[in-house]
């Protein structure tokens, strides 16, 4: 009996324990609640649950869900956003049969949650998801909720939040924006993901639909060509029987970030930049005027690089041309001919943003042709398209109403097939006429195709006499460069694979300006999908590029054989006609300038990511150097030249002005100089001399702008006008190199590898050639602790006073040109 009254008591002494302590732990249960001033923080540590107000004169209070890790309070979650509590004496219980409910000092009952079932033992817990819930303590399944959050968004997505609905149960998960920044009440707008017809996202202000990102076609949505999966975040569209929404996922658990709709209706994804203390944006929903939604009207199409922004689609005519003379496009156009369901076609459209979906019809297993077929059966089918855009397309997708809401997009556009007249689409005309007309027209073709093809045989003979081409092997000749004549391409076998023009056509929508990714003196860059869905980078030769052509023999040259994880892969290359291309893996995230140098995407590469992309750069550089079959030297490495893979991975890239040696040779002169200011070595740009330590030189002006986030030319001090190098010599002089390093980097970087990472790139841009390491010194002084010699003063650094430093002991007459660009023709002097 003594044991079992001091159990007792040793029970009742916990639950008063628990009492004192509420909030403190993850779970809350009927004996518990939380109060002013107390918090429930999930298991991780991650989210915490309180009290909170806006504004610094409001005596409102809100219980509500935010992260713990940021410094700045901001909710993700508001329980009582209608019924603010006014004073500090509000207290948020659990109670029977399973309800969580929030009461005044009155004991009123201010909000509570709704739950239709009834448990003997309801506990309310915050997962580390961000989700509060309650569930019974008794069920073994942990995930059997009464009730969540996540069911009831406020302003923001969490990842694993759905934004969609229930079928079953008719739930619609939604976002709705705060009345302002200070009053979390619900707001004018709401963000959707719209189950009606083909799912899409949906922004509305009062009910009205102010901007649509377009359906899902697999990938992303239509309207959002930027936002794909990364490195950072991946997300999709659930449909089935049940339900339909969209959520994502963090690919980087390190970054946190999350989806918001702000109180001016701005929808956007948001990333907490620790070194700033706050939020920024990462990618807004809508980016411009031509996102507002049916902003030219049924048929009109937006392009924002067009003046005015609003033109009708091809074969249309405004509905009104006197308003669209006043710029009001809102009547939108009409078809120049009326469709009268016999006989009609269809005529495509490329490029653009699909129209809206609220009206439609879709079948996921159709094929195109099938699509098309079902179109034309039905008079009140307007369009159709591919349903989802990957592996070469598939599914059906059919309007069946007025097309409202197109843009013109300049990357990642879609296709849609615009149901037209047959007189619009040239099918219209007699029987007779068209008999006649090939009677005649027939002999003449005939004739016409025998004189080409008589023509091109000849043509084609004396052209092989004179330039040797492309075999099933590789490439056995080019063009013959006059300015550089060491470059020629002499019957050797790369057993390179041929592409034809026909596939890479296709692969990229015909050369479209929507795919197009990049441009350079060669020619221009496009991104194309293989008909087994494979992303390519397609680099296309311009047929005025006299230098371009000598860049694609050098780099076939170069690089056919070449297999380094550091390295971009050429898949092969297309020889026909007057085209001459290259292809490559796509790599998503492009290049690693796009990062280093922007104010907010610098901030996803902490001081890991960057230091794994210096080694990389290395380990790159050494193998052309030194482990591949030839030795090549890049001559035009560049942050811009560096590529970067779905995990942040590097692949050096471009190699049109490399060079390349056979046995013991390491260097050449020439008088034709290319490469790019602020990353030339001085002895190359002066003199036209070049060697591995060309690129070892490059390669250490890289190291210090990727340490500081700065660009070499145009590094700006308020202090002195010295560039990158001179100032991060005076910081290495005066033993301060670690003001160098990026301000977002100060809450992950390692200052040994910092200060080793910035003393080897002083190394690598000494005047002397002599004085700079090769590339596998470089490696093992990277990756080894030992002690480092001291580096001599860098080249190209503006001569000044700086304190101590009476004055730097070199420098060089820098070439003239103050410009980014690449260098393709310059005489050495």
């Amino acid at each position: 009996m003594d044991i079992a009254i001091f159990q007792f008591i040793l029970l009742l002494l916990y639950f008063v324990f628990l009492h004192y302590v509420s909030g403190q732990g993850d779970t809350m249960t009927t004996t518990q609640f939380i109060k002013h001033g107390d918090t429930i923080v999930s298991s991780r540590g991650t989210f915490e649950l309180g009290f909170f107000s806006r504004g610094e004169t409001s005596t409102n209070h809100y219980v509500g869900i935010w992260y713990k890790k940021t410094s700045a309070t901001t909710p993700v979650w508001v329980a009582n956003r209608l019924a603010p509590i006014t004073n500090k004496y509000g207290v948020l219980k659990v109670f029977q049969p399973g309800l969580i409910v929030l009461v005044d000092d009155t004991n009123a009952i201010v909000w509570s949650t709704n739950s239709s079932k009834s448990v003997q033992n309801p506990v309310a817990q915050l997962l580390d998801t961000g989700n509060f819930v309650v569930r019974d303590a008794n069920d073994p399944n942990p995930e059997n909720f009464l009730w969540q959050s996540f069911d009831y968004p406020s302003d923001t997505l969490l990842e694993g939040m759905k934004l969609g609905t229930d079928l079953v149960t008719g739930l619609e998960r939604y976002l709705t924006s705060w009345r302002s920044s200070d009053d979390p009440a619900p707001g004018d707008y709401t963000y959707h993901c719209d189950p009606a017809g083909y799912p899409q996202n949906l922004m509305r202000k009062r009910g009205n639909v102010t901007f649509r990102a377009g359906p899902w076609n697999g990938i992303r949505w239509s309207g959002a060509p930027n936002l794909v999966n990364n490195s950072i975040i991946s997300f999709g569209v659930v449909i089935n029987s049940r339900e339909i929404y969209y959520k994502y996922e963090m690919v980087n658990k390190s970054v946190i970030s999350t989806f918001v709709l702000e109180p001016y209706g701005k929808a956007m994804r948001i990333i907490w930049i620790g070194k700033a203390r706050g939020w920024v944006n990462y990618h807004s929903a809508a980016v411009d005027d031509c996102d507002t939604y049916k902003l030219c009207g049924a048929y009109g199409t937006c392009n924002i690089l067009s003046d005015p922004f609003c033109q009708c689609l091809d074969k249309f005519e405004p509905k009104h041309p006197d308003d669209w003379e006043r710029s009001d496009w809102s009547s939108g156009c009409v078809r120049k001919i009326p469709l009268n369901c016999t006989g009609d076609g269809f005529i495509k459209y490329s490029g653009v943003k699909l129209p809206d979906t609220r009206n439609s019809w879709f079948n996921e297993t159709m094929t195109l042709h099938e699509c098309r077929v079902v179109c034309l059966r039905n008079c009140s089918c307007t369009a159709y398209t591919n349903l989802d855009i990957r592996n070469g397309g598939s599914g059906c997708l059919i309007w069946i109403d007025e097309l409202i809401d197109i843009r013109q997009l300049s990357q990642s556009g879609q296709d849609i097939y615009i149901r037209m007249s047959a007189s619009e689409i040239g099918s219209a005309g007699s029987t007779r006429k068209i008999t006649v007309i090939l009677a005649i027209a027939l002999p003449l073709l005939v004739a016409l195709i025998l004189l080409a093809l008589g023509l091109g045989l000849i043509l084609c003979k004396r052209k092989r006499r004179e330039n040797p081409v492309l075999t099933t092997t590789g490439i056995l000749g080019g063009h013959s460069n006059k300015n550089d004549n060491s470059n020629q391409i002499h019957q050797e076998n790369f057993e390179l694979p041929l592409f034809d023009l026909l596939t890479l056509t296709n692969a990229t929508n015909n050369f479209s300006l929507a795919n197009k990714i990049g441009e350079g003196g060669f020619g221009q860059v496009y991104k194309g999908v293989l008909e087994g869905g494979q992303e390519v980078a397609v680099k296309r030769l311009s047929e005025t590029s006299e230098q371009g052509l000598h860049e694609f023999k050098n780099e076939v040259k170069c690089i056919a054989k070449l297999q380094h994880r550091n390295l971009v892969k050429l898949l092969g290359c297309c020889i026909q006609g007057e085209e001459k291309m290259l292809v490559y893996e796509y790599l998503p995230n492009k290049s690693l300038e796009l990062y280093i140098f922007d104010e907010e995407r610098r901030a996803l590469l902490d001081w890991p990511k960057r230091f794994n992309i210096i080694n990389g750069i290395a380990r790159g550089l050494m193998y052309l150097h030194q482990d591949s079959r030839l030795r090549i030297i890049h001559r035009d490495l560049k942050a811009s030249n560096v590529l970067l893979d779905i995990e942040m991975n590097p692949k050096i890239s471009d190699f049109g002005m490399a060079r390349s040696f056979r046995g013991d040779e390491t260097g050449a002169n020439t008088r034709r100089v290319v490469g790019t200011y602020g990353y030339m070595s001085p002895e190359y740009a002066v003199e036209g001399i070049f060697s591995v330590k060309s690129d070892v030189f490059s390669f250490g002006v890289l190291v210090l702008e990727i340490v500081s986030g700065k660009k070499n030319r145009r590094f700006v001090h308020p202090d002195h006008h010295l560039n990158l190098l001179g100032h991060a010599w005076m910081l290495h002089n005066e033993e301060r190199m670690l003001e160098l390093v990026d301000p977002y980097l100060v809450d992950s970087y390692y200052i040994s590898e910092v200060l080793r990472s910035v003393h080897v790139g002083l190394l690598c841009v000494q005047q002397n050639p002599e004085d700079r390491p090769n590339m596998s010194t470089v490696i093992m002084m990277l990756s080894n602790e030992g002690i480092l010699p001291l580096p001599k003063h860098p080249g190209f650094f503006t001569e000044r006073k700086v304190k101590d430093i009476d004055q730097f002991s070199w420098s060089t007459q820098t070439p003239s040109s103050i410009n980014e660009i690449t260098i393709t023709q310059l005489n050495a002097r």
